[in-house]
């Protein structure tokens, strides 16, 4: 699966880390910056990711930020993007079977390695369940 990564300067190390993992895992991870720790601008980096999910050239995404909140609001202003900020192997099970999530992110400052992996292995392997989840999902729509 080909996956868009990209973070802040606050997530610059484990995005290297999260690209090194989908890469040994299978996956065709695609680095989208930043490439140094120099400060920058989260919005930018949400934004490049979330566009190439929509776009098609990437089938899904990951994102972190200091906190991970920061690149999940930012990328859900993109029409047809579904970020959940996972924080626990769980929530990323969750988000994948009850929404659909097409970006998952994560917190540089409070997220270790292992959660991470092991909430990226969780995500992979879930599927949307669709269903009660579908209607739901599908009222997830800009409205203003």
């Amino acid at each position: 699966m080909k996956i868009a990564v990209g973070s802040d300067h606050a997530g610059f190390e484990l995005k290297n880390y999260v690209v090194e993992w989908l890469r040994e895992n299978g996956h065709d991870a695609v680095d989208m910056g930043p490439f140094s720790e120099e400060s920058v601008d989260y919005p930018d980096y949400a934004r490049k990711v979330a566009l190439s999910v929509v776009a098609g050239t990437v089938q899904q995404g990951v994102l972190l930020c200091g906190t991970g909140i920061g690149v999940s609001i930012s990328a859900n202003k993109v029409k047809g993007i579904r970020a959940a900020l996972a924080c626990s192997p769980e929530f990323a099970t969750l988000a994948r079977q009850h929404n659909n999530a097409n970006i998952i992110c994560f917190s540089a400052r409070f997220t270790d390695r292992e959660t991470i992996a092991r909430s990226l292995e969780n995500w992979f392997a879930a599927d949307f369940e669709g269903g009660r989840h579908e209607r739901r999902v599908n009222k997830i729509e800009p409205c203003c």
